[in-house]
């Protein structure tokens, strides 16, 4: 058997190098590239394996391990999850700056492979640099804590141990139904060190992502199902983005008369204007959304983890709803007492829809989703409406990017105020326009988030939307952008504080307190960061506006901009699009010397009678 000497950190790069994919019929690597901040740890083993096949491997160094995993992240989620990016770092707080975006991936059941450097298998130099020391079980390490937020985890020891671990890696996050991080902790020492191993291990192999057929029976419960609903609708999650279903949806719902609500992962599976579109469902949702899911008699759920502000916290479905599951992942296929369809949910949609044929919901049921999917529209037209006033809203900010971007642009963005504000307001003029990282809604994900979209894709328009809390934690992919010439639009909304919390705390009857920068403890005069200076400083453009005009002049320059442009607008702090008909159980206090905190218990506890019981 031909063997090649080579250390475990050489064969690991040259093992996921001859890893390929197919994309719409075309060959193309697996893992496209390596984010890489290096340190002791990885920078004397791993380093030099990289170094080696930088022209054909690429190598992009991040400026904060947390949002270089994140833009992996994104990467994988705009080359829906047939690619994937690598992500390495040092050993200690390096390793622990990647758990959040572990997290995030986790969550989302994205795809990211993570290597972190660890201490020494031998430990005789123990302890090393950035370890922490267990006193009653030496063998763990601070990437322990990885377990708890990777589908994969191993630590490598030894340099045979890949031969077996990294095929297992692959297969997993390549997996429709367990997708997700994977997580090798590489000891030092055994980075460093050779073996033989066997040449075909490095033989180039072409995955292709598999499509699980749903069971005979569990397709022919769920036709039962629809063909005696009277008021059925489907809640389309990110499962359908990733199975390549879009189309294959359109037609189904169009086919059957179906409404379609979809999820915040699934925003843009349809275009706004789809005749069975009724908007997003749910807490971040349209009105006309959950009306309709607080009728329909049987809820076909595709490729969505039923999260609670898709669900409104299980308060949002009528009390004898009948739940099918169709989704790759068992579990699920299986909450809360729905018929599982568990398989791809491309293939899954068109055996159900076999088993349809001929059948189609009735057309009153259409023609009340069509009456309330305008009349939710007629509201959103006036929230995006542009006025005069200095301080203009999310909805008008989210509304002039809506214009005034190409059609096939990326609106990105995740945690803060403009989730709800996007998912209420954003109206897809394309599939797949629209990336709001809400699964773990992870503050700082917008920024290195708009740079692996665009790093995925540079022909594209990246828009990146963010409030000033989220920028202000993490805003050093600014650099990384105009580094790599991956030019962003980054929208900063700037309401002085974290005004989205602000407001759930004011709801539920407690003073403003700690949020805003003006109910902060602060030192003399409120002082206020300046972004689009903050943002030349990092070497983009940054552009100041005041009021929607003002903004759109702005928006157009940034567009003509050859580099990353930031633009600085100061928005309404408390102009929100409400009135959704949702409900979300957050934990609101039991007693409370506070009438106002006793009202919102009295509200929380009848939102609690509404809620289906998952057993």
């Amino acid at each position: 058997m031909a063997t090649a000497r080579l250390t475990m950190a050489q064969a690991l790069v040259r093992f996921l190098m001859a890893q390929r994919t197919e994309i719409d019929g075309r060959d193309a690597p697996l893992f496209p590239g390596v984010f890489a901040i290096f340190g002791h740890g990885n920078v004397t083993a791993l380093s030099e394996a990289l170094e080696a096949v930088r022209d054909d491997f690429p190598t992009w160094r991040g400026q904060n391990e947390q949002s270089m995993a994140l833009a992996a992240i994104a990467y994988a989620k705009a080359k829906k999850r047939r690619q994937i990016m690598v992500a390495t770092s040092s050993i200690g707080p390096g390793a622990l700056n990647m758990m959040t975006a572990a997290g995030v991936a986790h969550s989302n059941r994205l795809p990211v492979l993570l290597l972190a450097g660890d201490t020494f298998a031998s430990r005789l130099p123990d302890p090393v640099l950035q370890q922490v020391e267990h006193f009653g079980e030496p063998s763990v390490s601070v990437n322990d804590a990885f377990k708890a937020v990777s589908r994969y985890f191993d630590r490598i020891v030894r340099p045979e141990q890949i031969l077996q671990s990294l095929p297992q890696a692959v297969a997993l996050m390549l997996d429709p139904a367990a997708c997700g991080p994977a997580f090798l902790g590489l000891a030092q020492d055994a980075q460093a060190e050779a073996f033989d191993y066997p040449e075909a291990f490095f033989e180039p192999v072409t995955h292709r992502v598999p499509r699980p057929r749903p069971d005979l029976e569990q397709v022919k419960a769920a036709v039962g199902l629809l063909r005696g609903a009277k008021r059925p609708l489907i809640i389309a999650g990110g499962g359908v983005r990733y199975s390549d279903a879009e189309g294959e949806l359109a037609a189904f719902a169009e086919r059957h008369g179906i409404p379609v609500a979809e999820t915040v992962a699934g925003r843009a599976v349809l275009l706004h204007d789809h005749p069975m579109n009724v908007g997003a469902a749910g807490g971040l949702g349209a009105r006309s959304a959950n009306r309709m899911m607080a009728e329909a008699d049987v809820v076909l759920a595709v490729g969505t983890r039923l999260q609670d502000f898709t669900t409104s916290s299980w308060a949002g479905f009528a009390p004898d709803a009948n739940l099918i599951g169709l989704n790759a992942a068992r579990f699920d296929a299986h909450k809360h007492r729905a018929r599982p369809v568990v398989g791809d949910a491309l293939a899954g949609l068109r055996e159900i829809g076999a088993g349809l044929e001929g059948w189609k919901a009735p057309a009153e049921w259409g023609e009340t989703a069509k009456r309330r999917y305008a009349e939710w529209n007629a509201f959103v037209d006036g929230r995006i409406k542009p006025t005069n006033q200095e301080l203009p809203s999310y909805a008008q900010v989210i509304g002039a990017v809506n214009r005034l971007c190409d059609e096939d642009a990326l609106a990105l963005t995740a945690a803060g105020g403009f989730p709800g504000e996007l998912a209420m307001n954003w109206r897809a003029r394309s599939v797949g326009s629209f990336d709001c990282e809400y699964g773990f809604s992870c503050m700082g994900y917008e920024v290195a988030g708009g740079w692996g979209a665009k790093m995925a894709d540079p022909s594209r328009e990246v828009v990146v939307l963010a409030g000033d809390g989220s920028y202000l934690l993490m805003n050093t992919d600014v650099y990384s952008s105009v580094l790599t010439g991956m030019k962003l639009i980054i929208v900063v909304c700037d309401n002085a504080g974290f005004s989205v919390i602000d407001r759930l705390q004011r709801n539920q009857g407690i003073p403003s307190f700690n949020n805003q920068l003006a109910d902060t403890k602060h030192a003399g005069d409120l002082v206020r960061v300046d972004f689009a200076k903050h943002a030349e400083s990092l070497g983009a453009i940054g552009l100041r506006a005041r009021g929607v005009s003002g903004f759109e002049d702005a928006f157009r320059e940034a567009q003509a901009n050859d580099r990353t442009t930031l633009i600085h607008v100061e928005i309404d702090p408390r102009d929100w699009t409400e009135g959704n008909g949702s409900w979300w159980e957050v934990g609101v206090p039991e007693v409370s010397p506070r009438e106002t905190v006793r009202q919102a218990r009295a509200d929380h506890e009848a939102g609690k009678k509404r809620q289906r019981q998952g057993v």
